[in-house]
C-alpha cells in the first residue's frame, strides 16, 4: 500500500491505539478507585482534570520542541516516561494517580504534536488529511472496549489485574514505538535544519485567543463543549452507580462507536470551505445540548434515553473538531498558523480539564443530574453564540 496507508504509517496509527488505550481504561478506572477511597467528586475531578490542563499548558511548546529534535527522537522519549506513568498507576492511591496523570499530560501534549507533525512532514500534501483523520481514528478505538476492561478489572476487586494491564499496555506501546520509521528517515531528516522562525512565543500566544476574532469565536465554542465531553467521560461512571440507571461501560462503548462511525461514514458531510455555516453549528451543538440534558433527566426517565444520549454526544465529538479546525485553517493567518491551532487544540484539552476539575465540586453541590443541566444550559447558551452573520465568518 502507498500513502496514508502505507507500513510506516500504519505502524504509527497502531501506535496511537495502544497509546491512548491506557486512558480509555483509566477515564473508568479513576473514578471507580477514587470512590471506592472515599474521595469526594472535587477530589477526583482535580485528579482528572490534571492531564489534560498539562497537556494544554505544554502543547504550544511541544511544537516548537518537536520542529527542533525531531518528532521520531522525542517520540521515543516520551515513551518512556509514558511507561513510567502507567506503572505508577499499579502501585499507588489517589496521590500517585495526581502525579501519572501530569506525567502523562505531558506525554500526550508532545505524543499526538510528534505523531501528527511527522505525518504532515511525510506525507504529501494530497495525503495529509487522510492520514491525520486515519490517526484520530485510531486513537478512538480504543473507547470502544477500554470502558469494559476497566468496569471488568473494579469488579474483579484485585489490584493486581490493573497493574498488569498498565505494564503490558506499557510494554507494548514501548514496543510498537520504538520500532517506528517514517520511510526509514532518521531523526536528521525528519527535523528541519533551519526551523521557521515563530511570530509568538509560547506564552504571548495566548493572547492570540482575545485578538483573532475566529480563534475566540471557535476556541469559546470548543471550551463550552469540552467541558460537556469532559464531564461526561469524569462522571458517567459515578453518575450510573449514584442513580442505578443504565451501565457506564456500555454507555461510553456506544459514544466510542458512534465517534468511530461518523468519523468514517460522515465525514464528506463536514463543511470544509473556509465559511461559517451556521446552520450545522446549530446542529450538531443542538445535539450536544439536548444529549446532556437527557442525562439530567435519565434518573427519571430511563436507561434508554441515556444510550440515545450517547449517540448525540458521539456524532458531535466526531463532527464539531474537525469542522472548526476544518475552519481555522482557512482563517488563520499562514504564518504561526501551526501555533495557532495548537491553542485551539489546547482550549479542548483546558475545557475537558474543567468539565472533570470544575463540575466536580458542582456534582458535590448539587448532584449529577443538576451538575448534566447546569452543563447543557451552558451548551445552550453556546449555541445561540454561534449563529453568526459577519461577512468575514460567512464568506469564503
Amino acid at each position: 500500500m502507498k500513502g496514508a496507508l502505507a507500513w510506516p504509517f500504519l505502524r504509527l496509527y497502531i501506535l496511537a491505539l495502544f497509546f491512548f488505550s491506557a486512558n480509555a481504561i483509566l477515564n473508568v478506572m479513576i473514578p471507580l478507585r477514587g470512590h471506592d477511597l472515599g474521595a469526594t467528586n472535587a477530589t477526583i475531578g482535580i485528579v482528572m482534570g490534571a492531564y489534560m490542563l498539562t497537556a494544554m499548558l505544554f502543547r504550544p511548546w511541544a511544537g516548537q520542541v518537536i520542529a527542533k529534535v525531531g518528532p521520531i527522537k522525542i517520540l521515543r522519549w516520551i515513551l518512556i516516561i509514558n511507561g513510567f506513568a502507567l506503572i505508577l498507576y499499579g502501585f499507588t492511591g489517589l496521590e500517585g494517580y495526581f502525579v501519572a496523570r501530569v506525567m502523562q499530560g505531558v506525554c500526550t501534549a508532545f505524543f499526538s504534536m510528534s505523531l501528527q507533525i511527522g505525518i504532515i512532514d511525510a506525507l504529501p500534501e494530497e495525503d495529509r488529511s487522510q492520514g491525520i483523520s486515519l490517526y484520530s481514528l485510531f486513537s478512538y478505538i480504543p473507547g470502544i472496549i477500554g470502558p469494559m476492561i476497566a468496569v471488568g478489572i473494579w469488579q474483579l476487586d484485585h489490584l493486581s489485574y490493573f497493574a498488569l494491564t498498565m505494564i503490558i499496555i506499557a510494554i507494548t506501546t514501548g514496543i510498537v514505538g520504538f520500532s517506528a520509521t517514517l520511510h526509514g528517515q532518521d531523526d536528521a531528516d525528519t527535523a528541519p535544519a533551519q526551523p521557521e522562525k515563530m511570530p509568538y512565543g509560547p506564552m504571548t500566544v495566548f493572547l492570540q485567543l482575545f485578538k483573532n476574532p475566529f480563534l475566540l469565536k471557535a476556541g469559546t465554542i470548543m471550551l463550552v463543549a469540552s467541558i460537556g465531553f469532559g464531564a461526561v467521560a469524569t462522571f458517567i461512571v459515578l453518575y450510573v452507580n449514584t442513580y442505578q440507571v443504565g451501565h457506564a461501560s456500555l454507555f461510553l462503548a456506544v459514544q466510542a462507536v458512534t465517534v468511530v462511525f461518523a468519523r468514517f461514514f460522515l465525514r464528506q458531510y463536514m463543511p470544509s470551505d473556509g465559511r461559517w455555516h451556521v446552520r450545522f453549528m446549530l446542529g450538531v451543538l443542538g445535539l450536544l445540548t439536548v444529549a446532556l440534558f437527557f442525562i439530567a433527566v435519565g434518573p427519571y426517565v430511563g436507561a434508554w434515553i441515556l444510550y440515545i444520549s450517547a449517540v448525540m454526544i458521539g456524532l458531535t465529538q466526531a463532527m464539531v473538531y474537525p469542522t472548526l479546525t476544518s475552519f481555522l485553517s482557512f482563517k488563520l493567518p499562514k504564518v504561526g498558523r501551526n501555533m495557532l491551532l495548537g491553542l485551539f487544540i489546547a482550549t479542548a484539552d483546558l475545557g475537558v480539564s474543567l468539565g472533570a476539575a470544575l463540575m466536580g465540586p458542582i456534582a458535590d453541590m448539587v448532584g449529577y443530574a443538576n451538575m448534566y443541566l447546569i452543563c447543557a444550559i451552558l451548551m445552550a447558551l453556546i449555541t445561540i453564540m454561534s449563529i453568526e452573520r459577519r461577512p468575514q465568518f460567512i464568506e469564503k
